[in-house]
């Protein structure tokens, strides 16, 4: 068996404690081996083995890490991937991959020159619930697939305005923060959009950032994805509905994986990513009875353990350099739909 790959982890924000720290440290075949804090000694409590760097630069002296995952500030996370990438080391970059499609492609162009692997953290095709949409969709069961609804529903009232991401900076905002997860997973069932129509706003008193956004995506299947977030939602809508040719399916509620981090689980909890019985979805087709769905479980130990395995050459990547810069230029239209009140064609990434 192969050595553990060793990883540096940039940053110990709630994005690099729940997200990555704890999710690599549960994944075998990986070594969490230093976390870049910069200051404070979180990091150091919660994994007194570690290394805790003060700088990247600190980090990269060692060059027994093949793996660094960005886990700053997104306006920070084009700077930081360049300078792991040119020192060859493998990247993987918190989302949103890049504030810009251009900075993305630089990335990407930079990991092919180094020879390095490039990716972004889309941990929500690890969800239960989208592993279980993407099964009944890729099934057939609902026949060809007209509507595609995916909402991530929470309320702040009030805006929190010290917070890097609500207080006016560069990369702030729901649709830089969220957006990402729901284009990246309707992107992976239906491929490339052919147009995007968007609204991206502000509904709450005294915010500065975006805290709501609806976008429509057309495929040339036919369907069309509905996708949206607030920040308003008192009470959350349903997390997917998809209408077919034959038939519907509906699920309530959101994957737990990251609450039960947030309060002090870990991956070896009986039960841990599992949905319970009353969140099941419920499937009905054209001529059976209706019946609920089973939720598959979560793990979002599955994209770093394929991350692994591509650094090691048994594998082929599955959040691909071309897919994260699709939903990067995604992102842009939608904002540029917005501003102009128009649907924007998609026209691709590399051209």
């Amino acid at each position: 068996m192969p050595d553990d790959i060793r990883v540096g982890v940039i940053g110990f924000g709630m994005a690099g404690k729940i997200f990555h720290t704890a999710v690599v440290a549960a994944t075998p075949g990986l070594e969490l081996a230093a976390i870049v804090q910069r200051k404070g000694d979180e990091a150091a409590k919660a994994y007194p083995g570690v290394k805790i760097a003060r700088s990247i630069e600190e980090m990269l002296e060692d060059e027994s890490i093949r793996l660094v995952v960005v886990a700053t500030p997104s306006d920070m996370h084009y700077e930081h991937a360049k300078q792991c990438l040119k020192a060859r080391r493998n990247v993987l970059v918190d989302k949103p991959f890049t504030l810009r499609s251009d900075e993305a492609r630089k990335l990407i162009e930079l990991a092919w020159d180094k020879k390095v692997l490039v990716t972004a953290y889309q941990n929500r095709r690890w969800d239960g619930d989208f592993r279980t949409v993407k099964q009944i969709v890729r099934s057939g069961e609902l026949g060809r697939i007209v509507s595609y609804e995916s909402h991530l529903d929470r309320y702040r009232a009030e805006p929190r305005l010290t917070a890097w991401r609500e207080s006016g900076g560069p990369g702030g905002g729901i649709l830089f923060d969220l957006g990402p997860h729901l284009i990246d997973q309707a992107t992976v069932l239906f491929g490339d959009p052919e147009n995007v129509f968007a609204d991206v706003r502000v509904d709450r008193e005294g915010a500065v950032v975006d805290d709501a956004w609806d976008v429509q995506l057309k495929f040339a299947s036919g369907a069309t994805a509905l996708l949206r977030s607030t920040l308003t939602a008192y009470t959350p809508g349903p997390r997917f509905v998809i209408h077919g040719t034959q038939g519907s399916f509906v699920k309530w509620g959101v994957d737990p994986q990251e609450d039960v981090l947030k309060a002090g689980g870990s991956y070896g909890d009986p039960g841990f990513g599992e949905d319970p019985e009353n969140q099941w979805g419920e499937l009905r087709v054209l001529g059976k009875p209706a019946r609920r769905v089973k939720t598959a479980a979560g793990d979002y130990r599955g994209l770093y353990a394929n991350v692994r395995d591509t650094v090691l050459g048994m594998s082929e990547l599955e959040v691909k350099p071309e897919q994260v810069l699709r939903t990067t230029r995604v992102i842009e239209l939608c904002r540029e739909s917005s501003e102009e009140g128009r649907r924007i064609e998609y026209k691709g990434v590399w051209g």
